[in-house]
């Protein structure tokens, strides 16, 4: 009986210890030590940016309108085609403006002969009035004649100023008359390129108090581009600042330029103004843009009219200087402090950096560390004991 408890209590003790040996032994497959890899600090430029959308639109553009009534006689020019200032777009039929003129040049010397009617009448109560003075003076007239060659002197001569009135007014309708029969030869206002035409010939055009449309004129050479940017951005950037953009159906190329006009009004505020400043309850009606422009050289005439553009504007830029992965940050200490570790023959080190500007990718390191040393991306290691 003694010796079963002591068989018993011995292989009990036995298998504690190899167990305890087997919970000791280290596993091969998850407890080897892993080698520590990281990130060199490089040496290169970093710029900083602020993002935003723009749409294009013609430096110049102008809508043709029509300023006299009558039918399309004739276009000369067709969509697409390249223009000079003063060239012939179109021709309205001449033949009401012609009429117009010639009644009006009538009119004007039907006034001119009633102005010369009116002075060689003046002439012959001038002569009367003078004969009636000298009688008076010798004692021979008659009061009540003089005073009839006065009153008609005087008028005649009021009539005279009537006469050049009227000619005057004649003058202005021969003028208006000229001017609306140029107006029947529609040419272009600027250098530029034939967007579109409204009209088509043989249409019977009426000008009104809002002239219609013939066609729309753009100079393409030079296109604009109107971009929005955020007022949590708005601080940060300025006339004057470089930019680069791409237009969406062509990423591939980029623009330089430089930005050229930030209004200080948000143009929803500048409509409300317009408006009458009537704003409701005078809350803010949502996000807030302020609209900014710039110009890009076009001439290979490859960006059209409404293409929208991304648009980045350099607000900073840090040439040669240490840079680090952002993933590579650890603890904020201070806004522009940071932990980092930093793998030195395998072996992870806390150290303390001090930071600059950054991209969305890297960020620039003032001082803490040295070109070519590595650091471990996040999650980091922790200090070696």
């Amino acid at each position: 009986m003694t010796r079963r408890w002591v068989w018993w209590g011995g292989g009990a003790l036995l298998a504690l210890a190899l167990g305890g040996a087997a919970l000791t032994m280290p596993d091969a497959g998850h407890n080897a030590p892993q080698a520590l890899t990281g990130q060199p600090v490089t040496r290169g430029d970093i710029e900083q940016w602020v993002m935003a959308t723009g749409v294009l639109k013609p430096s110049a553009q102008v809508n043709v309108g029509v300023q006299v009534n009558g039918q399309l006689k004739k276009l000369y020019v067709k969509q697409g085609e390249r223009v000079k200032s003063g060239q012939l777009l179109a021709e309205i039929d001449p033949t009401l403006q012609q009429n117009d003129l010639r009644n009006a040049q009538a009119e004007l010397n039907s006034a001119r002969a009633q102005k010369t009617s009116a002075e060689a009448l003046l002439t012959q109560y001038e002569k009367r009035l003078r004969r009636e003075q000298k009688m008076a003076r010798d004692g021979s007239g008659v009061p009540s004649q003089l005073e009839e060659a006065q009153a008609q002197y005087a008028a005649q001569r009021e009539q005279i100023k009537v006469s050049q009135t009227q000619i005057t007014q004649a003058e202005v309708n021969v003028e208006t008359a000229e001017a609306n029969l140029g107006y029947t030869r529609i040419v272009a206002p600027i250098d530029g390129e034939v967007l579109g035409i409204i009209a088509k010939e043989g249409q019977t055009l009426v000008s009104s108090d809002s002239a219609p449309t013939l066609m729309v004129l753009g100079n393409l050479d030079v296109m604009e581009v109107h971009t929005r940017i955020s007022e949590t951005d708005i601080l940060k950037v300025r006339a004057g600042q470089p930019l680069w953009s791409y237009v969406q159906a062509d990423p591939d190329t980029r623009y330089d330029s430089t930005l050229d006009f930030i209004q200080s009004i948000p143009e929803d505020a500048l409509q409300q103004q317009a408006d009458g400043g009537n704003s409701g309850s005078g809350q803010q009606p949502g996000a807030v843009y302020y609209s900014a422009l710039f110009t890009l050289n076009n001439p290979a005439r490859q960006l059209k009219t409404s293409m929208t553009a991304q648009v980045f504007i350099r607000t900073a830029q840090a040439k040669q200087v240490l840079r680090l992965p952002l993933a590579a940050l650890g603890k904020a200490l201070a806004r522009d402090r940071y932990q980092v570790t930093v793998i030195k023959d395998g072996v992870p080190q806390v150290r303390e950096i001090t930071v600059g500007i950054s991209d969305r990718n890297l960020i620039e390191v003032k001082s803490g560390l040295q070109e070519g040393e590595q650091v471990a991306l996040a999650p980091q290691a922790g200090p070696a004991s």
